[in-house]
């Protein structure tokens, strides 16, 4: 698929049944925003990070890519959600996966679940679809943000933010509760990183969907009461 790469206003691709496995040629692709890529050699998920550098539209600084059709590649692996999860982590941008609706439910997920791929794939040999750098990072995909308590605090200081006590989250759900601060810290970080990228129409729709987050606690308190 080296031609791609003296094609940067390309919209469509249509690679599906081509035994594929690199993906670094997209990259030039300015203008992609719809990717078939169905039933080819793609071995590792850590191709995605070819598809995070393509360019960002102004609004969200998000890709233009919308539509990926990835399945039925090694690098589903045998977990189907753990590669939902992780494809919509490294490309929130997408309304439509593998032939199926993007929710606003599995992209806030995602940050939780899914893995976090910040470097090219290494080409090494791979066990059950998932590379030894993506399938070694972490049991556990919060590991990828190895990050510590006082790093979130100097992110919120960055921000402006007022650091909340631990003892304030023990209004939320026992799920919550029950989740180390670790955890806690380190998907606050992700999102504190995150928002820092946005400009003004990005922070309202975040603002909006926080209000509702915060709107569901509250009735969940008061079923409770």
């Amino acid at each position: 698929i080296s031609i791609c790469r003296d094609l940067p206003n390309i919209e469509v691709i249509t690679f599906s049944v081509n035994g594929i496995s690199d993906l670094e040629p997209l990259r030039r692709c300015q203008r992609l925003s719809e990717l078939y890529l169905r039933r080819n050699n793609i071995a590792s998920l850590d191709e995605l990070f070819y598809l995070k550098a393509l360019p960002r539209l102004r609004v969200l600084a998000l890709p233009r890519l919308r539509v990926l059709w990835l399945a039925e590649n090694p690098c589903c692996g045998p977990d189907p959600h753990r590669y939902r999860m992780t494809v919509l982590r490294n490309l929130p941008s997408l309304q439509k996966l593998d032939n199926q609706a993007v929710t606003e439910e599995e992209l806030s997920q995602a940050l939780v679940d899914g893995v976090e791929i910040t470097a090219p794939p290494a080409r090494r040999s791979v066990e059950n679809g998932w590379s030894e750098s993506t399938a070694g990072s972490s049991t556990e995909p919060e590991s990828q943000l190895s990050c510590s308590l006082p790093g979130t605090n100097k992110t919120q200081e960055e921000l402006d933010m007022k650091h909340v006590p631990r003892d304030k989250y023990s209004s939320f759900s026992p799920q919550e509760t029950d989740c180390s601060c670790k955890n806690r810290s380190n998907v606050l970080n992700a999102i504190l990183l995150l928002v820092k990228e946005l400009d003004a129409e990005g922070l309202e729709i975040i603002q909006q969907v926080v209000a509702r987050r915060l709107q569901a606690f509250q009735k969940k308190e008061l079923q409770e009461e």
